[in-house]
């Protein structure tokens, strides 16, 4: 399990955690191991955390306009069914901000279809430009998915491509069920949302001073790590004021996914849950995550919790999947 925070302001780093769960081969039962490199040397599926990226990458293209709304119903693309976990069967109109509270899979499917210049016909195969991927990519490579974060620490991963470029796998990557991210690329993501738009690179190193002379002042001042913003996002503020509003709406909306995390907190924030599901050892497993910010109208910390092969069970999901 990973919990990663940063200041989305200056990417400093105030949580940095991981935490490994062993099988104790001396003593027997299991033992917990510290994994905090862990939070950018490994990447998994992060499930629906990305329908952001998503969302701001249709916009970006030209295939979504902001308060768009979607038919939400149970796909057939060639014979194989997909739908919303909050949708069954029925027939539910989602806006866009109805999408991210109530994480809509349906929703992302018609904007990779958009996207991949796709004709959807239930029951009917469907071609899609491979280069879809491309554009789904170089849009979330802004945010800092499946790229660099430019983190002052060695050995950092940035995820797994997938390489099939089938129609189901386009609609697999726009829920987050393709490529793999790291738990700090994850938390990198929501900070730049939470900064309007400003990437930032995330940091360890805040000063080197000399020593202590006299070990109650700080020594004098050898190096100073300068605020590295990486780029800005090419979406419009109205755009990410929407996307915002969704987030919004996952902690206090109606339907929200994640409505009863913050009750009688003291501050507010914005955030999306994440279920995916994985594939460890040749098992199929649920991993969790979660992304947000807080308070959410002058941010000042951006977290993700990421906890991956969390379930193995043959059927349904954790309880925790839904409000994580």
């Amino acid at each position: 399990a990973f919990i990663v925070m940063m200041d989305p302001k200056n990417g400093e780093l105030l949580s940095l955690v991981g935490k490994q769960l062993v099988r104790d081969t001396e003593k027997g039962g299991w033992k917990v191991l510290d994994y905090a490199f862990g939070t950018f040397t490994t990447s998994y599926e992060m499930g629906s955390t990305v329908k952001l990226a998503t969302i701001l990458t249709g916009y970006n293209e030209g295939v979504l306009n902001v308060g768009e709304t979607k038919i939400d119903q149970p796909l057939n693309v060639g014979g194989t069914r997909k739908r919303s976990l909050f949708n069954r069967n029925g027939v539910v109109p989602v806006n866009d901000i109805q999408a991210i509270e109530r994480s809509s899979n349906v929703y992302m499917f018609r904007i990779s279809f958009s996207l991949g210049g796709g004709n959807y016909v239930p029951g009917r195969a469907m071609r899609v430009d491979p280069a879809a991927f491309d554009v789904f990519r170089n849009n979330f490579a802004q945010f800092g998915l499946g790229v660099k974060t430019g983190i002052d620490l060695p050995s950092e991963a940035t995820g797994v491509k997938g390489t099939d470029t089938r129609t189901g796998k386009l609609m697999d990557f726009s829920i987050g069920q393709f490529d793999t991210y790291t738990a700090l690329q994850m938390a990198q993501y929501v900070a730049t949302i939470a900064n309007d738009g400003y990437r930032v690179a995330p940091r360890m190193v805040k000063q080197i001073r000399e020593p202590s002379p006299d070990g109650e002042h700080v020594g004098d001042l050898i190096h100073e790590t300068d605020i590295g913003v990486v780029n800005r996002l090419a979406n419009s503020d109205r755009e990410i004021e929407q996307v915002k509003k969704g987030m919004e709406a996952v902690y206090y909306g109606r339907n929200g996914t994640a409505r009863k995390v913050l009750e009688g907190a003291n501050y507010t924030a914005a955030g999306k849950t994440g279920t995916a599901e994985s594939f460890k050892d040749g098992r199929g497993t649920i991993s969790l995550s979660h992304v947000g910010y807080a308070p959410k109208d002058d941010p000042e910390v951006a977290y993700a919790v990421v906890v991956p092969h969390v379930w193995t069970g043959s059927y349904g999901y954790p309880p925790a999947a839904t409000d994580l």
